[in-house]
C-alpha cells in the first residue's frame, strides 16, 4: 500500500491500474485512428454549461435559437451543472468579487474540460478598466479560445466553437491521466508540439488566492 501526499491511502489494486493507465491506456490511446476517434467524438459532442455574467449571455442564448442553431455542431444541450459539462463560455464582465467564484465552477467540472472567453469584457476587462473589474477570465482559470467583440455576434461565438473543436482534433486523448485517487495531471499536448515543450499545467491555486484576497479589501 502506498500513500498520497495528500493522505489518501493507495491499495495495490489502485497502484496497478494507474501503472495500466500509464503504461497501456496512454499508448494505445495515442495510436492515431484511435486518436482521431476519441477527439472527433469529444468535439461533436460538447455540453456547454448555462452560464452567463452580463450582455454577452444575450448573444449567447441568440446562438441557440433556431435562427443560428448550434446545436449543428454538437454543443446545443446546455447543462444545469458544472458536473454535467466539458465547456463553459465566460460571457460577460468578471468582477474581482466573482473571480473566485468562477474558479469554483470551474473546478467542479469534470476533465476533459474547456474555456471559451466570449467578448472584450471577459477576454481583457472591456472598457472597465477598474478597481472592480478582473482584466481578463485568464488570470483565474486557463481560456483556450478568445473571441473580441463588445458584444460578439452569434456567427463569431459558431467560429470560436468551430476553432476550438479544431484544438480538440489536435489533441492527445491520453492528454488527462486519471489517477484512482481522483487527481487528473493535464497536460495539453497537440499534434506537432515536441515532447520536450510540453509541460504540466500548473494549477492556478495561487492566483485563485490572490484573486479572493482582492475581493475581500
Amino acid at each position: 500500500m502506498a500513500e498520497h501526499p495528500e493522505g489518501i491511502v493507495l491499495t495495490t489494486v489502485d497502484s496497478l491500474f494507474n501503472a495500466l493507465r500509464r503504461n497501456v491506456g496512454a499508448p494505445v490511446m495515442n495510436v492515431k485512428p484511435v486518436r482521431d476517434l476519441v477527439n472527433w467524438g469529444r468535439k461533436s459532442a460538447l455540453w456547454p454549461m448555462t452560464f452567463g455574467l452580463a450582455c454577452c449571455a444575450i448573444e449567447m442564448i441568440a446562438t441557440g435559437a433556431g435562427r443560428f442553431d448550434i446545436d449543428r455542431f454538437g454543443a446545443g444541450v446546455f447543462r444545469p451543472s458544472p458536473r454535467q459539462s466539458d465547456l463553459i463560455i465566460v460571457a460577460g464582465t468578471v468582477t474581482l468579487k466573482m473571480g473566485p467564484v468562477v474558479r469554483r465552477v470551474y473546478d467542479q467540472m469534470p476533465e476533459p474540460k474547456w474555456v471559451i472567453a466570449m467578448g472584450a469584457c471577459a477576454s481583457t476587462g472591456g472598457p472597465f478598466d477598474s478597481y472592480s473589474t478582473m482584466q481578463g477570465v485568464d488570470r483565474t482559470i486557463p481560456v483556450d479560445v478568445y473571441i473580441p467583440g463588445c458584444p460578439p455576434r452569434p456567427e463569431a461565438l459558431l467560429y470560436g466553437l468551430m476553432c476550438l473543436q479544431e484544438i480538440i482534433m489536435r489533441e492527445s486523448p491520453a492528454a488527462y491521466i486519471f489517477e484512482s485517487d481522483g487527481t487528473v495531471t493535464r497536460r495539453r499536448q497537440l499534434e506537432g508540439d515536441d515532447e520536450e515543450s510540453v509541460a504540466e499545467v500548473a494549477p492556478l491555486d495561487a492566483e485563485a488566492a490572490e484573486v479572493a484576497a482582492e475581493a475581500t479589501r
